[in-house]
């Protein structure tokens, strides 16, 4: 029988600092969990923002905590190209050079000078899990996914391997809209 995994639609969110949360939302501001995620400890929080580009602005976008040592904002290609952004595809976390835009709370706004990235489909595993599957950090694999009428094979797909992390692939909103991925949509490794 094979190996399968959630596939998870991620949608656009942002990713800021203690000290960029304080400028939006205020001294002392901190993050309320609105829902638990997949990956251990991590939450989307009650607190929105807009997100602006030079061509429009995307309002209401959520916030996951906790907080982290860098601003991320992660965005679709369809969603970057709609508001004039030029955001590579990247794995999260690698922000250097990246795409421009405004950060806009409550109390406040934020310019980043970069920050701004499409994230590369990837996989989670913690340790036991990897070797389950037979790969290792950083691999990058080919997955079938099933859908009604939608099914496709994605490459590119970055092993991501943490003891911090539990089983599940991640996908942007347009290539989850591409296999019409929905809550019990599953993937599986078919070419390492």
């Amino acid at each position: 029988m094979a190996k399968t995994f959630m596939v998870e639609t991620s949608a656009r969110h942002v990713h800021v600092t203690q000290e960029t949360l304080e400028i939006l939302f205020g001294k002392g501001a901190e993050l309320t969990v609105k829902k638990m995620l997949s990956q251990p400890g991590q939450f989307a929080s009650e607190q929105r923002i807009d997100v602006v580009g030079p061509k429009k602005t995307l309002s209401n976008v959520s916030i996951l905590g906790p907080v982290r040592p860098e601003n991320q904002v992660e965005l679709s290609a369809t969603d970057a190209r709609s508001i004039g952004i030029a955001a590579p595809i990247r794995e999260s976390g690698d922000v250097a050079g990246s795409g421009a835009c405004k950060l806009v709370g409550p109390c406040g706004e934020v310019e980043l000078s970069e920050g701004v990235i499409v994230a590369k489909r990837h996989i989670h595993f913690n340790p036991a899990q990897a070797e389950e599957f037979g790969v290792k950090d950083k691999d990058v694999v080919w997955v079938k996914i099933e859908s009604d009428g939608r099914s496709a094979i994605l490459g590119d797909v970055v092993c991501r391997v943490s003891p911090k992390y539990e089983l599940a692939m991640h996908i942007d909103t347009d290539e989850s809209n591409a296999v019409c991925a929905g809550p019990n949509t599953v993937g599986e490794i078919v070419k390492i």
